[in-house]
């Protein structure tokens, strides 16, 4: 099983879900979360005061699919996620040793 975890622009999340859901993903994590990379945030006027926004608004979608799905699940996040623009963000895929569906006791794939 893999865990893949994509910094994204906000407003591309609903068209992310919507990839891995054409796919067979049936679940994932959203947090709002702030950061920067390349992109080294912003300035800002606000009521003629100018504003450094260091950390910029993104989300943070964590998704564990089964090991012959991960490059599929890459793939779309990449494409439904792409602007084009500088602050697109990242993907992060590692290795998940285990996986418990609490309710059950599944474990494994069947837990996904």
């Amino acid at each position: 099983m893999k865990l893949i975890t994509a910094i994204i622009k906000p407003f591309k999340s609903d068209d992310v879900r919507e990839a891995l859901s054409e796919l067979g993903v049936s679940g994932m994590t959203l947090t709002e979360v702030k950061g920067f990379g390349r992109q080294k945030g912003h300035t800002e006027l606000y009521r003629g005061a100018e504003y450094v926004i260091d950390f910029l608004p993104k989300v943070k979608l964590e998704v564990a699919v089964e090991d012959s799905l991960a490059d599929q699940a890459v793939e779309a996040i990449c494409k439904a996620a792409n602007t084009g623009q500088i602050g697109d963000g990242k993907i992060f895929v590692s290795n998940l040793e285990q996986s418990i569906r609490i309710r059950t006791g599944e474990t494994g794939n069947e837990a996904l």
